[in-house]
């Protein structure tokens, strides 16, 4: 399928000056086709339902909360280990 934006013939870039003297009207040609184009492609997406949204804002939300904890533990326990470490090596 070909659209209207890949009927660029040239081989290389648009200068700025060659696509500001196309003039509005050209410009505004082009941004209704990209928004068309937009509009097409949101029509072709599968939206996930609102079960599987919220299934899935859960698993996050457990997920961040297990290894937030975690996280948490082990730092908690290295810096026991090197205060530890300190205390006992007379650095502190």
């Amino acid at each position: 399928m070909k659209t209207a934006s890949m009927d660029n013939t040239n081989d290389g870039p648009v200068k700025p000056r060659a696509r500001a003297a196309s003039g509005p009207i050209e410009w505004w040609g082009r941004g209704r086709t990209f928004l068309g184009e937009v509009r097409a492609e949101l029509r072709r997406v599968t939206w996930p339902s609102r079960a599987e949204v919220i299934a899935t804002t859960w698993v996050v939300l457990l997920t961040s909360a297990f290894f937030g904890t975690y996280l948490w533990g082990l730092d908690m326990l290295f810096a026991r280990a090197v205060s530890w470490a300190f205390k006992v090596l007379g650095a502190a």
